[in-house]
């Protein structure tokens, strides 16, 4: 190395996108755990849908992608009638959705201070 400093801005901030895939094709990600949190904070995918300014078609098409691919029930449902349907979180939906805010704060704070000693490097 030749010593040089290679200043980096110091507005510059590091982003990380992450997902979980199999075979290539990504079946959960952040689009997937925020459904589910939206579904645990107001009791029904048609209102987490809402909340989030997406189709309860595209939602449930989602979670259903996810669950088949992933081998899991993240929703307990019971079909509608004149009162309605009703989705909720199972065990194993409340499960990921605790477990993967878990894990991308993990990833979060160690692509951070990875970041951090990239900048010192760099000589900023």
């Amino acid at each position: 190395m030749d010593g040089a400093r290679c200043a980096v801005p110091a507005d510059v901030r590091v982003g990380v996108k992450l997902w979980l895939s199999l075979d290539g094709k990504g079946v959960f990600g952040e689009g997937k755990w925020r459904l589910l949190d939206a579904i645990h904070r107001t009791g029904s995918l048609r209102a987490a849908a809402d909340a989030l300014g997406i189709s309860y078609r595209k939602a449930w098409g989602d979670l259903r992608d996810a669950e088949r691919a992933l081998g899991v029930t993240f929703l307990e449902r019971r079909r509608g009638g004149a009162e309605g349907g009703e989705s909720r979180l199972s065990d194993t939906g409340r499960k990921w959705l605790t477990e993967y805010a878990r894990f991308r704060t993990e990833c979060k704070l160690y692509t951070e201070r990875a970041f951090a000693r990239w900048k010192e490097r760099m000589g900023t």
